[in-house]
Protein backbone atom coordinates (compact mmCIF):
# COMPACT_ATOMS: atom_id res chain seq x y z
CA UNK A 1 0.00 0.00 0.00
CA UNK A 2 2.86 2.35 0.85
CA UNK A 3 4.52 1.69 -2.50
CA UNK A 4 1.28 2.43 -4.39
CA UNK A 5 0.73 5.68 -2.50
CA UNK A 6 4.34 6.74 -3.06
CA UNK A 7 4.01 5.90 -6.76
CA UNK A 8 0.88 8.06 -7.16
CA UNK A 9 2.44 10.98 -5.23
CA UNK A 10 5.56 10.87 -7.42
CA UNK A 11 3.46 10.83 -10.60
CA UNK A 12 1.26 13.72 -9.41
CA UNK A 13 4.15 16.03 -8.50
CA UNK A 14 6.08 15.12 -11.66
CA UNK A 15 3.00 15.70 -13.86
CA UNK A 16 2.45 19.15 -12.35
CA UNK A 17 6.07 20.07 -13.04
CA UNK A 18 5.95 18.66 -16.58
CA UNK A 19 2.86 20.69 -17.44
CA UNK A 20 4.03 23.93 -15.85
CA UNK A 21 7.64 23.81 -17.07
CA UNK A 22 7.79 21.31 -19.96
CA UNK A 23 10.61 19.23 -18.48
CA UNK A 24 9.82 18.22 -14.91
CA UNK A 25 8.39 14.73 -15.29
CA UNK A 26 11.47 12.70 -16.13
CA UNK A 27 13.74 14.83 -13.95
CA UNK A 28 11.53 14.42 -10.89
CA UNK A 29 9.94 11.01 -11.46
CA UNK A 30 12.85 8.87 -12.66
CA UNK A 31 15.10 9.06 -9.55
CA UNK A 32 12.18 8.20 -7.25
CA UNK A 33 10.74 5.50 -9.51
CA UNK A 34 14.17 3.85 -9.51
CA UNK A 35 13.77 3.51 -5.73
CA UNK A 36 10.43 1.70 -6.12
CA UNK A 37 10.93 -0.43 -9.23
CA UNK A 38 13.57 -2.20 -11.29
CA UNK A 39 15.43 0.07 -13.77
CA UNK A 40 13.61 -1.28 -16.83
CA UNK A 41 10.22 -0.87 -15.14
CA UNK A 42 10.95 2.64 -13.83
CA UNK A 43 12.28 3.88 -17.18
CA UNK A 44 9.47 2.41 -19.30
CA UNK A 45 6.72 3.68 -16.95
CA UNK A 46 8.33 7.11 -17.12
CA UNK A 47 8.46 7.00 -20.93
CA UNK A 48 4.83 5.85 -21.32
CA UNK A 49 3.42 8.50 -18.98
CA UNK A 50 5.60 11.24 -20.49
CA UNK A 51 4.24 10.35 -23.92
CA UNK A 52 0.67 10.66 -22.62
CA UNK A 53 1.42 14.10 -21.15
CA UNK A 54 3.07 15.36 -24.35
CA UNK A 55 0.18 14.11 -26.49
CA UNK A 56 -2.34 15.77 -24.17
CA UNK A 57 -0.67 19.20 -24.28
CA UNK A 58 0.95 19.52 -27.69
CA UNK A 59 -2.04 20.80 -29.68
CA UNK A 60 -2.72 23.63 -27.24
CA UNK A 61 0.87 24.92 -27.19
CA UNK A 62 1.85 24.17 -30.82
CA UNK A 63 2.19 27.89 -31.74
CA UNK A 64 5.21 28.26 -29.41
CA UNK A 65 7.20 25.36 -30.93
CA UNK A 66 10.54 26.14 -32.58
CA UNK A 67 10.32 23.65 -35.48
CA UNK A 68 13.84 24.25 -36.80
CA UNK A 69 15.27 23.47 -33.37
CA UNK A 70 13.08 20.37 -33.07
CA UNK A 71 14.42 19.12 -36.41
CA UNK A 72 18.01 19.48 -35.23
CA UNK A 73 17.28 17.84 -31.87
CA UNK A 74 15.65 14.88 -33.60
CA UNK A 75 18.58 14.37 -36.00
CA UNK A 76 21.01 14.47 -33.09
CA UNK A 77 18.90 12.13 -30.95
CA UNK A 78 18.83 9.46 -33.65
CA UNK A 79 22.58 9.15 -33.15
CA UNK A 80 22.33 9.22 -29.34
CA UNK A 81 19.56 6.63 -28.84
CA UNK A 82 21.56 3.48 -29.74
CA UNK A 83 24.47 4.56 -27.55
CA UNK A 84 22.07 5.03 -24.63
CA UNK A 85 20.68 1.55 -25.17
CA UNK A 86 24.22 0.15 -25.23
CA UNK A 87 24.89 1.83 -21.87
CA UNK A 88 21.62 0.48 -20.42
CA UNK A 89 22.30 -3.10 -21.53
CA UNK A 90 26.03 -3.46 -20.97
CA UNK A 91 27.61 -0.71 -18.89
CA UNK A 92 27.58 -0.06 -15.15
CA UNK A 93 24.45 2.06 -14.73
CA UNK A 94 25.44 3.09 -11.20
CA UNK A 95 28.74 4.57 -12.39
CA UNK A 96 26.96 6.23 -15.31
CA UNK A 97 24.39 7.82 -12.99
CA UNK A 98 27.20 9.11 -10.79
CA UNK A 99 28.89 10.71 -13.79
CA UNK A 100 25.62 12.31 -14.93
CA UNK A 101 24.92 13.65 -11.42
CA UNK A 102 28.36 15.28 -11.11
CA UNK A 103 28.04 16.80 -14.59
CA UNK A 104 24.58 18.16 -13.72
CA UNK A 105 25.84 19.80 -10.54
CA UNK A 106 28.81 21.41 -12.31
CA UNK A 107 26.67 22.76 -15.15
CA UNK A 108 23.99 24.01 -12.74
CA UNK A 109 26.64 25.91 -10.80
CA UNK A 110 27.85 27.48 -14.05
CA UNK A 111 24.30 28.60 -14.86
CA UNK A 112 23.82 30.10 -11.39
CA UNK A 113 27.09 31.99 -11.93
CA UNK A 114 25.50 33.43 -15.10
CA UNK A 115 27.30 31.19 -17.60
CA UNK A 116 25.75 31.67 -21.03
CA UNK A 117 25.78 29.55 -24.19
CA UNK A 118 25.42 30.93 -27.70
CA UNK A 119 23.03 28.68 -29.66
CA UNK A 120 24.56 27.21 -32.81
CA UNK A 121 23.58 24.54 -35.30
CA UNK A 122 26.26 22.11 -34.05
CA UNK A 123 25.30 22.64 -30.41
CA UNK A 124 21.65 21.95 -31.27
CA UNK A 125 22.69 18.57 -32.71
CA UNK A 126 24.89 17.77 -29.68
CA UNK A 127 22.09 18.59 -27.22
CA UNK A 128 19.67 16.38 -29.17
CA UNK A 129 22.19 13.53 -29.25
CA UNK A 130 22.89 13.77 -25.51
CA UNK A 131 19.18 13.86 -24.77
CA UNK A 132 18.60 10.74 -26.89
CA UNK A 133 21.43 8.94 -25.11
CA UNK A 134 20.05 9.79 -21.66
CA UNK A 135 16.51 8.76 -22.64
CA UNK A 136 17.34 5.17 -23.51
CA UNK A 137 19.96 4.78 -20.75
CA UNK A 138 18.25 6.29 -17.69
CA UNK A 139 14.94 7.68 -19.01
CA UNK A 140 15.88 11.35 -18.50
CA UNK A 141 16.04 13.42 -21.72
CA UNK A 142 15.31 16.70 -19.92
CA UNK A 143 18.63 17.86 -18.36
CA UNK A 144 20.52 18.60 -21.62
CA UNK A 145 17.56 20.54 -23.02
CA UNK A 146 17.01 22.40 -19.78
CA UNK A 147 20.66 23.36 -19.39
CA UNK A 148 20.87 24.52 -23.01
CA UNK A 149 17.66 26.53 -22.93
CA UNK A 150 18.54 28.16 -19.62
CA UNK A 151 22.05 29.00 -20.82
CA UNK A 152 20.63 30.68 -23.92
CA UNK A 153 17.93 32.64 -22.03
CA UNK A 154 15.07 31.06 -23.98
CA UNK A 155 11.56 32.29 -23.14
CA UNK A 156 9.58 29.92 -20.87
CA UNK A 157 6.68 29.35 -23.30
CA UNK A 158 9.08 28.36 -26.08
CA UNK A 159 10.97 26.06 -23.69
CA UNK A 160 7.81 24.23 -22.67
CA UNK A 161 6.38 23.84 -26.18
CA UNK A 162 9.64 22.85 -27.91
CA UNK A 163 10.60 20.40 -25.16
CA UNK A 164 7.20 18.68 -25.17
CA UNK A 165 7.24 18.42 -28.99
CA UNK A 166 10.69 16.85 -28.91
CA UNK A 167 9.55 14.43 -26.19
CA UNK A 168 6.84 13.10 -28.50
CA UNK A 169 9.54 11.86 -30.85
CA UNK A 170 12.29 10.82 -28.46
CA UNK A 171 10.05 8.99 -25.99
CA UNK A 172 8.24 7.08 -28.75
CA UNK A 173 11.51 6.00 -30.38
CA UNK A 174 13.03 5.14 -27.00
CA UNK A 175 10.01 3.07 -25.94
CA UNK A 176 10.03 1.09 -29.19
CA UNK A 177 13.79 0.56 -28.90
CA UNK A 178 13.53 -0.51 -25.25
CA UNK A 179 10.75 -3.01 -26.02
CA UNK A 180 12.62 -4.53 -28.98
CA UNK A 181 16.01 -4.88 -27.33
CA UNK A 182 15.21 -5.09 -23.59
CA UNK A 183 11.62 -6.39 -23.53
CA UNK A 184 8.66 -5.23 -21.44
CA UNK A 185 6.12 -6.81 -19.07
CA UNK A 186 2.50 -6.65 -17.91
CA UNK A 187 3.38 -4.83 -14.67
CA UNK A 188 4.79 -1.83 -16.57
CA UNK A 189 1.64 -1.33 -18.64
CA UNK A 190 -0.77 -1.94 -15.75
CA UNK A 191 1.09 0.54 -13.53
CA UNK A 192 1.03 3.13 -16.32
CA UNK A 193 -2.71 2.59 -16.85
CA UNK A 194 -3.49 3.04 -13.14
CA UNK A 195 -1.45 6.26 -13.07
CA UNK A 196 -3.27 7.97 -15.95
CA UNK A 197 -6.00 9.61 -13.77
CA UNK A 198 -3.24 11.00 -11.51
CA UNK A 199 -1.41 12.32 -14.57
CA UNK A 200 -4.49 14.22 -15.78
CA UNK A 201 -5.01 15.71 -12.33
CA UNK A 202 -1.41 16.92 -12.49
CA UNK A 203 -2.05 18.40 -15.95
CA UNK A 204 -4.89 20.54 -14.60
CA UNK A 205 -2.87 21.82 -11.65
CA UNK A 206 0.21 22.41 -13.82
CA UNK A 207 -1.70 24.54 -16.35
CA UNK A 208 -2.84 26.84 -13.55
CA UNK A 209 0.69 27.15 -12.13
CA UNK A 210 2.18 27.93 -15.57
CA UNK A 211 0.07 31.10 -15.80
CA UNK A 212 1.55 32.33 -12.50
CA UNK A 213 5.19 31.69 -13.39
CA UNK A 214 7.22 34.67 -14.53
CA UNK A 215 10.61 34.23 -16.20
CA UNK A 216 12.56 34.83 -12.96
CA UNK A 217 10.62 32.25 -10.92
CA UNK A 218 10.89 29.86 -13.87
CA UNK A 219 14.70 30.15 -13.74
CA UNK A 220 14.80 29.61 -9.98
CA UNK A 221 12.64 26.50 -10.35
CA UNK A 222 14.96 25.31 -13.11
CA UNK A 223 18.05 25.65 -10.91
CA UNK A 224 16.29 23.85 -8.08
CA UNK A 225 15.23 20.91 -10.27
CA UNK A 226 18.69 20.51 -11.78
CA UNK A 227 20.43 20.70 -8.40
CA UNK A 228 17.94 18.33 -6.81
CA UNK A 229 18.32 15.78 -9.60
CA UNK A 230 22.12 15.95 -9.49
CA UNK A 231 22.30 15.55 -5.70
CA UNK A 232 19.69 12.79 -5.62
CA UNK A 233 21.34 10.79 -8.40
CA UNK A 234 24.69 11.15 -6.65
CA UNK A 235 23.28 9.91 -3.32
CA UNK A 236 21.54 6.96 -4.99
CA UNK A 237 24.73 6.07 -6.88
CA UNK A 238 26.89 6.20 -3.74
CA UNK A 239 24.43 3.98 -1.84
CA UNK A 240 24.10 1.39 -4.64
Amino acid sequence: MGTILSFFCIILVASVLQTSTGFGFSIMATPFLLMLFLPKEAIQINIILSLIISLSLIWKIRKDIDFLLIKRFIIGSIVGVPFGLLIFNSMNITAFKMGVSILLLILTLLLILNFRVKPTRIRDFIVGGTSGLLTTSIGMPGPPLLLYFTGTDTEKGKIRATTLAFYLFIYLISLITQIIFSGTNKFIWESSLYAIPVVFLGLLIGQIIFKWLNQRIFKILTYFLLSFTGIFLLIVSLNS
